[in-house]
């Protein structure tokens, strides 16, 4: 499930809902930036089922309307910058679609606690699924997994959890693309175990960040999405040479 808000464009649907909050006015004030954001998310992430949905389901048709619809709220996102914004705004912007923990207060704290909390409880009731599915959908099925109702449950979940991270901190990449397989060497691929740790480690892994983010270049202050770039593109590459040869 790692990185499933590029795939589903609820990264690009948080994008355009902050700017048209930030840039565009829309909600006449009331509206904060995050909960811009997380409504534009909300609203990718249903665009990009209703698409696959109308499209006969599966997998392939998931990740195909995902990349649509990233590309389609990509572009909003971008025409709203270019035709509305002026330089101040570009640059707050920027920043923030680099992702930036500098603008989080404690109720978003919160809210991230909350939803983060619900989604890993409800990934671990149905670890053994998840288990099921490392085999692929066909043995999934033949050991009694809902597969179709499983994988609709994990993607309502990870795209609610996405639109809660992504409205607090903008979009902040290679953490969930790196850090499972880091998990994965410690203690294994059983997920009622595999959850936990990776969470562990990942909340440990951005305050390190935040804190490389916050100091490299003190007073300038880094966005943690480009630090989680530097240090997880040549963690993913090592990863895929290791993969080598395995189909």
């Amino acid at each position: 499930m790692a990185e499933l808000r590029f795939v589903l464009g609820v990264s690009s649907g948080a994008s355009t809902g902050a700017v048209s909050v930030a840039v565009l006015g829309v909600g006449g004030g009331v509206l904060s930036l995050s909960t811009g954001a997380f409504v534009g998310a909300v609203v990718a992430f249903v665009a990009v089922v209703a698409l696959a949905a109308g499209a006969g389901g599966g997998t392939a048709k998931v990740i195909l309307a995902g990349v649509a619809g990233t590309q389609l709220f990509s572009a909003l996102t971008s025409f709203i910058v270019m035709s509305s914004a002026d330089a101040e705004q570009t640059r707050g912007v920027l920043f923030w679609l680099l992702g930036s923990l500098s603008g989080a207060d404690w109720s978003d704290v919160v809210l991230c606690g909350v939803v983060t909390l619900f989604g890993i409880v409800v990934c671990l009731a149905v670890a053994s699924s998840l288990d099921a599915f490392t085999f692929g959908n066909s043995a999934a099925a033949s050991l009694g997994v809902s597969v179709r109702r499983v994988r609709i449950l994990l993607l309502t979940v990870t795209a609610l959890i996405t639109a809660a991270l992504v409205s607090a901190a903008g979009a902040i990449g290679f953490v969930g693309l790196v850090l499972p397989h880091a998990a994965r060497l410690l203690v294994g691929p059983r997920h009622g175990r595999l959850l936990p740790v990776t969470a562990l480690i990942g909340a440990i892994f951005m305050v390190w960040v935040d804190a490389v983010a916050r100091t490299l270049f003190a007073p300038q202050e880094i966005p943690v999405g480009v630090v989680t770039a530097l240090v997880g593109v040549p963690a993913f590459a090592v990863i895929l040479f290791r993969m080598r040869g395995i189909p």
